[in-house]
Parts: structure tokens; C-alpha cells; sequence
């Protein structure tokens, strides 16, 4: 399973960004719970989460950022 893509992302709107932080942040949680237990099976999705989770907030700063700029014009 590859890597997911940031362009991907971008196509999102802020609502969909932030429902999709809070559920990468469930499914981490549960990944941590199931190998406390020994139930994990593949590893990698440790790493797959974490770079989507990086990729989410990226793009939600981004645009934090964007309208911050845009809310208070430079004189």
C-alpha cells in the first residue's frame, strides 16, 4: 500500500480536513491499543497514519495561515 498523496488533500474543504485529523487520530489510538494486546498484525500502518496525519495538518495550517494573511491586509 502506497503512501497516500497530498494533492489528494487538498481537495478536501476545512470540515472534511478536520474530520479526517480527528478519525486518523481514532484509528492511531486503536493501532496502540491492539499492539498493548498483541493483536497487531501489520506494523507499517503505524507509519502510514502517522504521514497522513502530517499531510492533514500541513494542509490545515496552510490555510490557517492563508486566511490570516487575507483577514488583515498589510497597509
Amino acid at each position: 500500500m502506497p503512501l497516500p498523496k497530498i494533492s489528494d488533500i487538498r481537495d478536501l474543504s476545512d470540515q472534511e480536513i478536520t474530520d479526517q485529523i480527528t478519525a486518523t487520530k481514532r484509528q492511531l489510538f486503536e493501532l496502540r491499543f491492539q499492539k498493548a494486546t498483541r493483536q497487531l498484525t501489520g506494523t507499517h500502518q503505524f507509519k502510514h497514519l502517522r504521514h497522513r496525519l502530517s499531510q492533514l495538518k500541513t494542509i490545515e495550517r496552510e490555510r490557517q495561515l492563508q486566511q490570516a494573511t487575507t483577514a488583515t491586509p498589510e497597509e
